[in-house]
């Protein structure tokens, strides 16, 4: 046999290269942001997470990003490209942030892919937070394998992402996904984070029957529907959990409530797009059965018949899902 420049045991150069692809991944949040270095099988090989300057203001959100990234680069070797989950309405294709909420303020109008490419030097890739996450399920997660998912991300909001053929859905002008915008009966009247009133996050969310066990328990008689507008966090929600679990009748019926507005929303969202699986995510998901149980019934009671076996499953993996969508990002960037 003529020689061809290499042995048999050696591995195709173009092979070996794909198979040594490392990417830096990025979760902005309002609070922390996560950075990690991730292979291209999906392996989270380093990772660190620090508080998000949102105060500060964009520019000290990005440099705090950027060094996080550097960090790991210092430890665990050189990486390909960056990809970012964000919190926003965030234009992929343009790499920019559309709208933010307050926890990050001034957000709005950064040029996302650009200023983390100038810091780190390599290309970038971004995208909403909630589509990162649902890209990380579909790529090593719950939904890995399937071609038409819609994810339910449940937590201080409700958001949510739709994924066809293995790509994300973001709609023409990049809003895509707000599952918790829907209005529903149960919500009538109630505030919306959004300014807006009658949507399904108003009782849904993790603030929403924080408050509401609250006003229930604790607020004067007469008192109208608390405010869940400003910030809060999943964690009061914890507290009615445990409670629920241990038999409290009102955190039972807040839970259930909550659980059948949101199953009503994504019933009808299972109408119009028919997944082949319903992933539902965050920290409002982990209320355990008193939550779960209400929220199937309630999408198999809204739903046609023949969608009535569409699965309505957890996510598997947790913070890391939108780790692992960014990096796919960024592996889609240089593919």
């Amino acid at each position: 046999m003529g020689r061809t420049g290499r042995t048999c045991a050696q591995p195709h150069p173009i092979r070996r290269r794909a198979a040594m692809t490392v990417v830096a991944a990025l979760d902005i949040g309002g609070t922390k942001t996560a950075a990690a270095l991730v292979d291209a099988g999906g392996r989270l090989l380093h990772r660190r997470t620090v508080p998000t300057p949102a105060a500060a203001g964009p520019a000290a959100v990005l440099d705090a990003a950027a060094g996080a990234v550097t960090e790991l680069a210092a430890a665990g070797g050189p990486y390909a490209a960056v990809g970012v989950g964000s919190a926003g309405v965030i234009d992929a294709a343009a790499g920019t942030v559309l709208s933010a909420t307050a926890a990050l303020p001034g957000w709005a109008g950064t040029a996302l892919r650009a200023g983390l490419g100038r810091r780190l030097g390599v290309p970038a890739a971004v995208d909403n937070d909630v589509h990162a996450h649902a890209l990380g399920e579909t790529w090593r997660g719950a939904a890995a394998g399937r071609g038409h998912v819609l994810l339910v991300a449940a937590g201080t909001g409700v958001g949510g992402s739709l994924v066809l053929g293995g790509r994300v859905h973001r709609g023409a002008r990049s809003a895509a996904g707000h599952v918790g915008h829907v209005p529903v009966p149960a919500a009538a009247g109630r505030p919306c984070a959004c300014g807006g009133t009658g949507h399904a996050e108003g009782v849904a969310s993790g603030p929403a029957m924080a408050a509401e066990y609250h006003r229930r328990t604790r607020a004067p008689a007469g008192d109208g529907p608390a405010s869940v507008t400003g910030p809060a966090s999943v964690t009061g929600l914890a507290a009615v959990a445990e409670r629920a679990a241990a038999g409290d009748a009102v955190a039972v019926a807040v839970l259930e409530e909550g659980a059948r507005a949101l199953g009503e929303a994504v019933g009808g969202l299972v109408n119009v797009l028919d997944p082949e699986l319903v992933l539902v995510t965050g920290g409002v998901s982990r209320c355990g059965p008193v939550w779960w149980r209400p929220l199937r019934a309630a999408i198999a009671a809204t739903t046609l018949p023949p969608l009535s076996d569409v699965p309505v499953v957890p996510g598997a993996l947790g913070d890391d899902a939108a780790l692992l969508g960014a990096a796919r990002l960024a592996l889609e960037a240089i593919a």
